[in-house]
């Protein structure tokens, strides 16, 4: 017996001499050995204890080696079949080369190549189980490791978030009635990113990353930024580095979120025709979010009553943004977004509408979570 050869063989032939004989050999040799003189029971049986190597004769009545592998393999894509034949005409052997045999043993067989094909047919099968089980074990790290990305991406995203809504808070306490200005860009930039085709998670971050678009003002002296009355050209150029500002605060933030944040800070008040600040940014130069916003910032601005101004209704505004007055002009926007701007504002004026009264402080002046105003 061969060391390291031990394994278990099903033996398939209808005549029972060479049954015997094979078995005999090859339980000699030190292997586990099943007999069977009917496929049908050798197959019923392989469903029920699989074997390492399958040995059938081909020409078998009823099912035929041929058919037994074909059978086998419905289930069993693993176990090597060895055929024997007492016909080494050239039709048998392309059809054992077509069916995948493992090997093709021509009538009378001899003790050395029998135990050869057997030895090698064991020895392919466990590295086949060997190789199935590392990949197996392969899509199972891969799995678990982008589970644990997907989350590491939801922590952060979280984490992100939190960020957002801490640094948002700032400005609110500060001015409070940013709170529904805030709520109401982010409503309004989500409603246009949706209308314009983007994609679900970009309509998410927008939404959350819109609230921060004028942190930088929390960098502008109160005496500018509360100002009663129309602001000087001195002042609107200091009001102007609010952008700068918010950029430099969010600046170098790794997370999707977060970048975008800091694009939308920068970029708000850029306009298409490259007329806005602070960088003079034309057309595709400036970020798709900032276009977003800076359109949804003016339809809340002038929705909204100011100092030096009063509210205006919802369709003056959408003349306004679409025909133009003194100092809106529709080359200020992105054509696309003017487009989507069209098919979404009906939607705009409901959740104007539907955000007006301030319930960002309790009773006792108290500031409120503003987990509320992402939802």
């Amino acid at each position: 017996m061969r060391q390291g050869s031990v394994g278990s063989v099903m033996v398939v032939d209808d005549d029972p001499l060479t049954l015997e004989s094979i078995s005999m050999l090859l339980c000699s040799n030190g292997f586990e050995v099943s007999a069977y003189m009917d496929a049908l029971k050798a197959l019923a049986r392989f469903r029920e204890a699989p074997t390492d190597v399958v040995l059938t004769d081909i020409n078998m009545p009823v099912t035929n080696g041929f058919r037994l592998m074909e059978q086998i393999r419905n289930f069993d894509t693993e176990t090597p079949v060895i055929f024997i034949t007492g016909n080494a005409e050239l039709d048998v052997a392309l059809s054992a080369i077509r069916l995948n045999a493992f090997e093709f043993i021509v009538k009378p067989v001899s003790e050395w190549g029998l135990v050869d094909a057997v030895e090698r047919g064991i020895n392919s099968k466990r590295a086949v189980q060997t190789d199935n089980r590392r990949r197996n074990d392969l899509e199972r790290i891969v799995a678990q490791s982008a589970e644990e990305l997907a989350e590491a991406l939801r922590n952060q995203m979280h984490i992100s978030k939190e960020i957002i809504e801490r640094l948002t808070m700032a400005a609110v306490l500060r001015d409070e009635d940013a709170g529904l200005h805030i709520r109401r860009i982010g409503l309004f930039a989500g409603e246009l990113a949706c209308s314009l085709g983007m994609a679900a998670d970009f309509n998410e971050n927008i939404a959350c990353a819109s609230a921060m678009h004028d942190i930088g003002k929390i960098g502008i002296p109160d005496t500018i930024l509360f100002k009663k009355g129309r602001l000087t050209s001195e002042e609107f150029e200091i009001i102007k580095m609010h952008t700068v500002i918010g950029e430099n605060i969010l600046r170098g933030a790794s997370h999707p979120l977060m970048e975008m944040a800091a694009s939308i800070t920068m970029t708000h008040h850029e306009r298409w025709d490259g007329s806005g600040y602070p960088s003079s940014l034309k057309g595709a130069e400036i970020p798709l979010e900032g276009r977003i916003v800076m359109l949804a910032d003016q339809y809340d601005a002038l929705r909204s009553q100011r100092v030096y101004k009063p509210a205006l209704g919802h369709e003056v505004v959408c003349r306004i943004i679409l025909q133009g007055d003194a100092q809106t002009r529709p080359e200020h926007f992105d054509p696309e977004i003017i487009r989507a701007f069209r098919l979404t504002a009906d939607r705009l004026a409901e959740i104007y509408e539907a955000n007006q009264d301030d319930d960002l402080q309790d009773e006792a002046g108290e500031f409120k979570d503003l987990k509320k105003f992402y939802a």
